[in-house]
């Protein structure tokens, strides 16, 4: 159980859902994590849970500072960064794209997209002088497959794919690989916004759109990106890894 041993991770939105199911399954594995999040009290209690191999820092993503002070608080802990994950996201609720108010466009665009910008500023100068890293992305299937009433919440996570594979074809000369994961929905604090109403019945219907008959879970997530953030893909990049069950196919 040491597929991460001496790595340094580093987590967006790892307060709840798939994000903390990263967090604890990569310090399983050996990683030392930094808990990132917008909620200050869930990154402590994740980073509590998982013990001395964590630190909670309290961050926004789309904020250019919090950003640099994220990974700071790491080198300064850690002194390394092998695994950065762009986790946190945000959606509009499920509804028509002209009722969609610009503010909330706005938060998709600086939350889905520039907060991964404003990160591969960062840690490309880190990773290159280590030798190498990897850098994970949580898309979604609405990047592939897009749902109506998502729409503009759909074009930014097909933004994070196309990102994904351009970052990881400039960046393969310096050892840094770049992939993305594709989730199905899950049963997670966004599954409402997705649904647009959390009902037994918007449930089903959900379910019925997957072939193996049930949302992901963030463990589910979680040991994808330990895959990929393993030596195991030391030969994948560029990838838009669907984990969805089949609801691509």
């Amino acid at each position: 159980m040491a597929r991460l041993e001496n790595k340094v991770a580093v987590i967006t939105g790892a307060a709840s859902g798939f994000g903390e199911g990263m967090a604890k399954r990569f310090a399983e594995e050996g990683a030392r994590v930094v808990v990132a999040d917008l909620n200050a009290k869930g990154a402590e209690r994740v980073a509590g849970e998982i013990g001395e191999a964590a630190i909670p820092v309290t961050a926004d993503v789309t904020n250019a500072s919090d950003i640099e002070n994220m990974v700071a608080a790491c080198m300064d802990r850690f002194g390394r960064l092998d695994v950065m994950v762009n986790n946190a996201g945000y959606s509009h609720r499920n509804g028509p794209l002209t009722e969609v108010d610009e503010t909330i466009f706005d938060l998709i665009t600086a939350v889905n997209m520039k907060a991964i910008y404003h990160t591969a500023r960062l840690v490309v100068p880190i990773m290159e002088k280590q030798g190498g890293g990897s850098i994970i992305t949580t898309a979604s299937t609405a990047g592939l497959r897009p749902r109506p009433g998502l729409t503009w919440y759909n074009a930014s996570k097909g933004w994070t794919i196309t990102a994904t594979k351009s970052m990881a074809v400039e960046l393969a000369p310096k050892n840094i690989r770049v992939n993305c994961l594709c989730p199905v929905a899950g049963d997670t604090p966004m599954l409402a916004t997705f649904m647009g109403e959390d009902t037994p019945e918007k449930r089903a219907q959900f379910r019925a759109s997957i072939p193996l008959g049930r949302l992901s879970t963030p463990l589910d997530i979680a040991n994808a990106a330990l895959w990929l953030a393993s030596e195991e893909a030391a030969f994948i990049t560029g990838v838009a890894l669907e984990v969805d069950g089949g609801r691509c196919i």
